[in-house]
């Protein structure tokens, strides 16, 4: 199987785009941008990231808090930030929260414990039980086909 061809095609499901943020054992924070994210569970409350093992989260993350920040439609900045290409002045604002920073003007957080980990092939798969979560309004950060896009209208809920 060609795998650049079923990333193409893996491509044409449009997602959202976060930063998942977790705390270091050296007071730091470190974060990845990351589009393979769902929520799993309401009962108990379960979400998912999917983190390729070639990077440098991994070593972060096993077995800690983390926050997935789901971006809006105006942060590409901080996206790309997080996706190895950092900007010399951070696009974004730290906030404390109550498992470990987040960032301050999010669409929305999640912030979750460690519930479990699986093996996902080339990934590692974090699932974390929700202890603290917020939304504000705002459109999203979308991304389609290998490029940021934006959502034409906001869906009323």
């Amino acid at each position: 199987m060609d795998g650049r061809e079923l990333r193409n095609c893996m491509g044409h499901f449009a997602t959202g785009v976060t930063v998942v943020t977790c705390d270091t054992e050296d007071g730091g924070t470190h974060g990845l941008t990351a589009n393979s994210f769902t929520s799993v569970s309401l009962d108990p409350p379960l979400v998912l990231v999917s983190v390729d093992r070639k990077t440098k989260a991994l070593q972060f993350l096993k077995n800690n808090s983390f926050t997935v920040n789901i971006l809006k439609e105006d942060q590409q900045d901080t996206a790309m930030h997080f996706a190895g290409r950092p900007l010399e002045e951070p696009p974004f604002q730290w906030e404390k929260g109550e498992l470990c920073n987040r960032f301050e003007d999010s669409l929305a957080y999640v912030e979750c414990e460690p519930w479990a980990e699986y093996d996902g092939g080339d990934h590692v798969l974090y699932v974390g039980k929700v202890k603290n979560f917020q939304y504000n309004e705002g459109r999203p950060l979308a991304y389609y086909c290998g490029k940021f896009s934006t959502v034409s209208q906001k869906i009323n809920v």
